[in-house]
């Protein structure tokens, strides 16, 4: 039996391993044999191997070998395909010819393997024949994607009454293609549509129940406008954009960190509630990019750079400067500019030099992490952040990519890519003293301050203690750490001596923390080098009588365990003779040391220890120039790549098939006024995403039924079987998290709790939190979210979806599916009581799982299966578990 998930959903009940074992044998309208030879054989290898001399960028001879056409029309010397006389022709003589003649010439690719050959005099012997509508790239100046954006007029349209611009723009492809629309769904499906596109949660019977019912004709849009204000709609739609952003926590070997940061959640935090205000696109972009340098003072700002603190790598730096190179450009600019790190690109107009000038806006930044409130310990908390660590550092061209071969002779200067005439202006940015010196923050200094002096406070209190509740010394009123010196000698018990010493380090400690934090305070806010001299001066002499005082206690310390090896009642002879020589030496090497802090502390040039770390005081700008860059009015790609992946994730399919390449590959795409409208509209309203997903889902487009009525789809299929003038809905499979997500939701278990830390993506079957939250990394990521395709955390602009039996039997074995059914069941015999008809039971239970009704077909089946099993609380969740795995449940129609 074959079944195509477009075709109306089985009317019968349908567990998801059933449906995994069916084939989707349908495809695209079929080509000529001679035809797909072509376009799967001969084109790939002819624009892999020759388009960057014979392509839309450059044509050496007049000769273009991208599309059969063209090759056809040979070269301005004539025919390659030609035979000359018994030789063969201009185009396999090429491709065959010794190191100095052929094509492509040595340095600029591989010669063609034999096979290869084959391939391309198989094509020529039959004629060369290629599609006769094929799509030939245009050069950059008249390619789609670089024309500046201009918003369309609307097409005049009878044929609808809406006036919505989408479905005016729809209703004329209808209209141009003889096509009939499907219709629109029915109410309970576009309530569960709408809130899985929206919140990412499917609608409960109550609101089900509401919805349908209502005679409000203003109903929708006002529930468009209510989950849009959900805090749950940042969570949906944050993880989209985490997908295309990278979204990646921490990695590494045991608590060795390798890639992404430690603490990155806050950068996923202010994605979810940056999208939950409808911050602007562009502002998001700006914050990401260079937080830093527009509020670095800003821990909510600069928390959003989280987005390069994701691309570290630790064993090579090239490695995160080539990602963050690469991703930059293929999220916001839908540009393969990692195409250009070895070479000229093939494709499109980007020599590698602007690789490498692309690459040096990054050059300058490094990652640390800022000290929070309450938590001095960086390994437990911090917000990982983007700074310009070195700004003078430069950015050499690798000699065809390799590191190993920079051409240092010839640094290049920070530039975005060449062909867009888009303003890229630097402005260096002068930062603030807590911007360069983070540590001036007025908590770390006063927790510092008061973790010193509880140390006080514990040594004083260890010393009265040992003196019989009366201090030996007064610890609040010493003199430069030091007790009046007694009028007699006196002997003290060891254990005093070493508590009173203990408490002077500790005072000396609080005073040198005041001295150091004084001058640094005076240092980073330039308070003049008379004032700061001064300060430094006491600060050094602080520090040197704390660090000289502490080796002295470390002296005497040893001195005791040396005392206490002496003495030891041990009567294992050698046991004790080894604690006695351990502790001799323990005491040598801590003498040892103090002569030589004394020797160091005691150099002219010494001079004390900053509290904090100093960093540059002026920021490049470069990050910032490249984001305004970025959302500049004038530059063409910002708009429609950040429009094509929203539409994606409304309709299942993008506006442009390759969402992360708008280059010279991209044939212009069937809905291009669209694109640009939209794009135009998001950009002059804010570049407000909430303005762009009402306007899209309240549109009659996207509110069509799946399911048309037979004629119409037999009809439709005829003209365009692939749907691409969205006549119907398209079915798309629900993603990993939301799977997860709707099965806590239905049975009322999800924790709505937000933010915060990464949770163990172990406990992914025993914390009912949002999957959003779970730790989302390379190897550590759940099962369940690996089964049902979740995002790489290396790349994944569009996911791709698959159908294998492991999701099923994920389903049906998961600990959390079974306390699931159990919970179903528990909630719908509260709500009609433990003798409740099952008829009635398996109405309730399919709106609550499926969003829906039964057809008879299933409403028989179901009651058959209950009244055949004994034990009916267990046959109900047995029913409800089914129910669960039915492909209805995973699937948004």
């Amino acid at each position: 039996m074959v079944i195509r998930l477009s075709l109306p959903r089985p009317r019968i009940l349908l567990p998801l391993s059933v449906l995994c074992l069916w084939n989707c044998a349908w495809g695209p309208s079929p080509t000529s044999a001679d035809e797909s030879f072509y376009l799967e054989q001969v084109k790939p290898l002819l624009v892999e191997k020759c388009s960057s001399c014979h392509g839309p960028l450059k044509q050496e001879a007049g000769l273009r070998l991208d599309a059969a056409t063209l090759v056809r029309e040979g070269s301005e010397n004539g025919s390659i395909l030609a035979k000359q006389g018994d030789q063969p022709s201009v185009l396999m003589e090429r491709v065959t010819a010794d190191e100095s003649l052929r094509m492509p010439p040595e340095g600029e690719g591989e010669r063609l393997k034999p096979e290869q050959v084959a391939i391309l005099q198989r094509w020529i012997d039959e004629g060369a024949i290629g599609p006769e509508h094929e799509d030939i790239a245009s050069g950059p100046d008249s390619h789609w994607a670089y024309q500046p954006i201009v918003r369309p007029d609307l097409p005049a349209n009878e044929t609808t009454t809406s006036s919505n611009p989408i479905d005016l723009f729809i209703a004329n492809c209808y209209a141009k293609r003889g096509l009939t629309p499907a219709g629109p769904t029915d109410k309970a499906n576009l309530l569960r549509r709408v809130m899985l596109d929206l919140v990412g949660l499917p609608p409960t019977p109550e609101q089900i129940h509401e919805f349908t019912t209502s005679t409000d004709p203003s109903a929708y849009a006002n529930l468009v406008d209510e989950l849009l204000q959900s805090p749950r709609y940042g969570e949906r739609w944050g993880r989209h954009w985490m997908d295309v952003w990278r979204y990646s926590d921490w990695d590494g070997y045991k608590n060795e960190l390798r890639g992404s940061q430690r603490h990155i959640w806050h950068w996923r935090d202010w994605i979810i509630e940056s999208l939950n205000e409808d911050k602007g696109y562009d502002q998001m972009l700006v914050e990401m990019l260079a937080g830093d340098e527009i509020a670095p003072e800003d821990p909510d700002v600069y928390r959003a750079t989280g987005y390069l603190a994701r691309n570290y790598h630790k064993s090579n730096r090239n490695i995160w400067l080539d990602a963050t190179v690469e991703h930059t450009a293929k999220a916001f600019l839908g540009m393969t500019l990692n195409c250009s790190r070895c070479h000229d690109h093939k494709f499109d107009p980007i020599p590698q030099t602007d690789y490498y000038a692309f690459r040096a806006i990054f050059e300058p930044h490094h990652v640390r992490t800022e000290r929070l409130p309450g938590q001095a310990d960086l390994m437990k908390a911090g917000i990982p952040r983007a700074f310009d660590a070195d700004p003078n550092a430069e950015t050499y061209l690798y000699i065809r990519g390799n590191e190993k071969h920079p051409d240092k002779e010839n640094p290049l200067h920070a530039q975005t890519v060449s062909f867009l005439e888009v303003p890229f202006e630097l402005d260096p940015v002068e930062l603030p003293p807590v911007g360069y010196f983070p540590s001036l923050s007025d908590y770390i200094e006063r927790e510092d301050l008061a973790a010193a002096e509880q140390q006080l406070a514990k040594a004083g209190e260890a010393l009265e203690k040992l003196a019989g509740g009366q201090p030996s010394i007064d610890v609040t009123s010493m003199n430069n750490g030091r007790p009046p010196s007694p009028s007699k000698p006196v002997r003290i018990p060891l254990e005093v001596e070493v508590a009173e010493k203990r408490v002077r380090v500790a005072q000396l400690r609080v005073q040198s923390l005041k001295a150091r934090w004084a001058a640094d305070r005076a240092k980073a806010q330039g308070t003049g080098p008379h004032e700061f001299e001064k300060l430094a001066d006491l600060a050094t002499q602080k520090e040197r009588a704390f660090t000289l005082l502490s080796a002295e206690l470390t002296v005497l310390e040893k001195f005791q365990a040396y005392e206490q090896a002496l003495t030891s009642q041990e009567q294992d002879a050698k046991k004790k003779q080894k604690a006695i020589d351990d502790a001799e030496k323990a005491l040598a090497k801590s003498r040892d040391d103090l002569k030589k802090l004394a020797a160091e502390w005691n150099k002219p040039e010494k001079t004390y220890t900053s509290v904090g770390k100093f960093y540059p005081q002026t920021s490049t700008g470069r990050r910032l120039a490249l984001a305004k860059w970025i959302v500049h009015p004038e530059n063409p790609l910002t708009a429609r790549v950040a429009v094509n992946h929203l539409w994606m994730r409304h309709f299942g399919e993008p506006l442009v098939s390759n969402v992360f390449d708008f280059g010279l590959r991209s044939p212009r795409p069937i809905h291009a006024e669209l694109l640009d409208w939209l794009a135009a509209e998001l950009r002059e309203n804010g570049w407000s995403m909430k303005h762009l997903h009402r306007l899209i889902v309240t549109s009659e487009t996207y509110q069509l039924s799946s399911e048309p009525d037979e004629a119409v789809a037999q009809k439709n299929a005829e003209i365009d079987p692939d749907n691409h003038f969205l006549w119907k809905a398209n079915v798309r499979r629900l993603e990993a998290e939301i799977v997860r997500d709707s099965l806590l939701h239905s049975a009322g278990l999800l924790d709505f709790q937000m933010g915060g830390p990464d949770l163990p993506y172990e406990d992914g079957e025993k914390v009912y939190r949002r999957s959003v939250y779970f730790r989302h990394a390379y190897e550590k990521q759940m099962q369940l979210m690996v089964l049902f395709d979740a995002a790489s955390p290396n790349e994944c602009y569009r996911r791709s979806p698959s159908i294998i039996p492991q999701q099923a039997l994920a389903l049906a074995n998961s600990e959390l599916s079974l306390k699931a059914a159990s919970a179903i069941v528990e909630r719908i015999q509260e709500q009609l009581g433990q003798d409740a008809a099952d008829q009635e039971f398996i109405n309730r239970a399919f709106v609550r799982i499926l969003g829906r009704s039964p057809v008879q077909e299933e409403r028989t089946a179901c009651v058959e299966f209950l009244q055949g099993q004994s034990g009916n609380s267990h046959a109900r969740r047995t029913l409800i578990h089914a129910l669960l795995n039915h492909n209805d449940f995973v699937t948004v129609r």
